[in-house]
């Protein structure tokens, strides 16, 4: 169960997703984090490819997005958040792109680091929330 500012953080943040990749800011660290160059040594080749793919990638980013919204907006009074089969990988993918973009933003680069804490420890706080959130998903899926 979820209480009502959980519901509006993960309503925040994925909406915030959607912006993010709808917008593609190319100086944003967070946008290049999500929109990765698929060749790192070689400049050419990754523009051609993010040419032909950035569109469709951010596109569904952004849909995955809007169906993690769907959902929390139509949570019961109970708290309840039903997250139905056919949209847990958008739920997995939309986390983990929250996920991603809370670790750049917090100098985070692996799982074992500790950075953020002090720089901006609610930030951190809810970097480590989604995981758990993430592997609450993971843990129903499995049952």
């Amino acid at each position: 169960m979820a209480d009502d500012a959980e519901i509006g953080v993960l309503t925040t943040l994925a909406r915030q997703i959607a912006e993010l990749v709808t917008e593609r800011s190319p100086s944003d660290p967070a946008v290049l984090r999500l929109l990765p160059d698929a060749y790192a040594d070689d400049a050419e080749a990754a523009s051609e490819f993010r040419r032909f793919t950035e569109a469709d990638l951010a596109a569904r980013k952004a849909s995955n997005a809007q169906t993690v919204v769907e959902t929390l907006e139509s949570t019961g009074d109970d708290g309840r958040i039903r997250v139905e089969a056919s949209q847990a990988i958008a739920w997995l993918k939309t986390l983990t792109d929250i996920r991603l973009v809370l670790a750049v933003r917090l100098d985070i680069d692996s799982e074992d680091d500790d950075d953020g804490r002090e720089t901006d420890p609610m930030m951190r706080d809810v970097y480590d929330w989604l995981g758990f959130v993430q592997n609450s998903l993971v843990e129903a899926l499995d049952a």
